[in-house]
């Protein structure tokens, strides 16, 4: 079992100040891993199936789900919107590289925080990545039931009633479909981790088949004339399309939180996080060029199944848009296993720490799987999906990813300084340029945010440190005195 409350020893530092700065070692953070209540997480994943988790849970939120909302801030220039995105994520990915070959965990950059910043910076990390997760989940499952609806009425000529399809604020009462694909995801989760990446993997494929065959068709309605007006609400709207699409690619961070759940994680996650990063990137950026090239910016609406629209315009057959609906329904549905998956880590790693119950860490003998977590997560991001509109769960994804990313790139500097000893198996590139750069992006991007989200954002972190300050730094498990102990002198 998991000790959650043993007192302080004599002597150790018990001030507030030191109890919110309090650090857990590296060591003993690698130490622990895989293990949970009454049972430990199951190594079983390679470097094939971890770059497919990190592919799955990226590739398809923007491109499927938020392009429609972003061309109409950016206009054509929606492709540099992408790109710019995508450095922002780059430089980020760098240092979770490290980071993850460094301290090869399941709390992604929450563990990493805890390593060298302390248990205040860590648990606001924390937080933000279950807003990051949690809510991403809830987001992409409000798109998924837009591809379903274009699926049912192409080949059987029957869509699900608003009513049931949307949420309300969008002209329904309870989004239906939502719901039904997070408990589909659920399903997968319970069955174990090796279980969820096969069908994960088969997923990817299609999705990837799926944009490729989009832009064969697309190309066949380009337009050059569309690129006429390439930035025609300036600067300030590539920056404002920007924040938004990176909600597109806050999964390739997913790998990170299959850390004590890869066969060799510090040499498999770093590859893992850079190949699939640079796969999304790049059919990100064609997909978006193509679909901008056949269709005028201005005929771009809120609408979530935006490219099976694109098929049928082109094409002026249903067949084509009822084929990418398909795939799109296959696609989605990856991303909310991916990152259902993530979320249901990174709390594993809260509660093993003390900082959430410790129902969050138990892990189920049979599966090696932690059933309540993933059951009561899944449940609270499905009513989330059915009942809260998509452009404010993208938005609020957002702001808690950047956050996140903008501690990775100064805890990558920290342990550098602090730790230089350790066996790093990938090293950030120019270091400290990259890694400042990530941090001056995310706060750039973030800057780009409307104020309703930083309004959201605010009230969101006021509850976590409620929660904190009234739970969890009475329950860490720092506050043993076997882990405030140097744990040098352990060996």
């Amino acid at each position: 079992m998991l000790d959650q409350g043993t007192p302080p020893a004599a002597g150790t530092p018990t001030g507030l100040g030191a109890r919110l700065m309090r650090r857990k070692p590296v060591e003993r953070l690698v130490a622990e891993g895989g293990q949970g209540e009454g049972g430990t997480l199951r190594r079983s994943l390679g470097l094939w199936q971890l770059t497919m988790i990190s592919i799955g849970a990226t590739l398809g939120t923007g491109i499927f789900v938020v392009l429609g909302e972003a061309v109409p801030k950016a206009g054509p220039a929606v492709t540099l919107s992408f790109v710019i995105a995508g450095l922002t994520a780059l430089f980020s990915a760098l240092s979770y590289a490290e980071l993850a070959g460094t301290i090869p965990v399941a709390g992604s950059s929450y563990s990493y925080a805890y390593a060298t910043m302390g248990e205040l910076v860590a648990w606001v990390c924390g937080w933000c990545l279950i807003l990051e997760y949690g809510v991403s989940v809830a987001a992409v499952a409000v798109g998924w039931g837009e591809y379903l609806n274009e699926l049912l009425d192409g080949t059987i000529g029957v869509t699900i009633p608003d009513a049931l399809s949307a949420p309300p604020g969008d002209g329904g009462v309870f989004n239906l479909p939502a719901l039904i694909v997070v408990l589909l995801a659920m399903a997968f989760l319970l069955g174990g981790a090796r279980e969820s990446a096969r069908a994960n993997t088969i997923m990817v494929v299609v999705k990837i088949v799926s944009l490729l065959l989009f832009c064969a068709i697309g190309l066949k309605g380009f337009q050059s004339g569309n690129y006429a007006d390439f930035m025609p609400l300036g600067m300030a709207g590539v920056s404002a399309a920007g924040a938004t699409l990176f909600f597109s690619y806050i999964g390739f961070d997913a790998a990170s939180t299959a850390g004590e759940e890869a066969k060799n994680a510090q040499r498999d996650l770093p590859r893992a996080i850079m190949l699939s990063l640079v796969i999304v990137t790049a059919l990100y950026v064609l997909v978006a060029a193509v679909a901008v090239g056949a269709r005028p910016w201005k005929q771009f609406d809120d609408t979530e199944a935006t490219l099976a629209g694109i098929m049928q315009d082109v094409t002026g057959q249903s067949f084509w848009a009822t084929l990418l609906a398909a795939g799109a329904v296959i696609a989605i549905a990856s991303v909310v296993l991916t990152v259902l998956y993530g979320q249901t880590r990174i709390l594993f790693a809260m509660a093993r720490d003390g900082l959430v119950p410790k129902t969050f860490a138990r892990v189920h003998p049979k599966t090696g799987a932690p059933r309540a977590n993933t059951v009561i997560v899944s449940l609270f991001c499905g009513v989330l999906a059915a009942a809260i509109p998509l452009g404010q769960l993208a938005d609020a994804t957002s702001i808690g990813t950047l956050f996140a990313f903008a501690l990775v790139n100064v805890a990558v500097v920290l342990l550098r300084r602090t730790r230089p000893e350790m066996n790093r198996t990938f090293r950030v590139p120019l270091f400290p340029v990259l890694p400042v750069l990530g941090f001056g992006f995310c706060v750039w991007m973030m800057g780009s945010l409307s104020a309703i989200t930083w309004i959201v954002f605010g009230v969101w972190m006021a509850v976590g440190l409620v929660f904190y300050f009234c739970y969890g730094m009475r329950r860490s498990r720092l506050a043993a005195p076997e882990v405030t102990a140097d744990p040098a002198a352990q060996k």
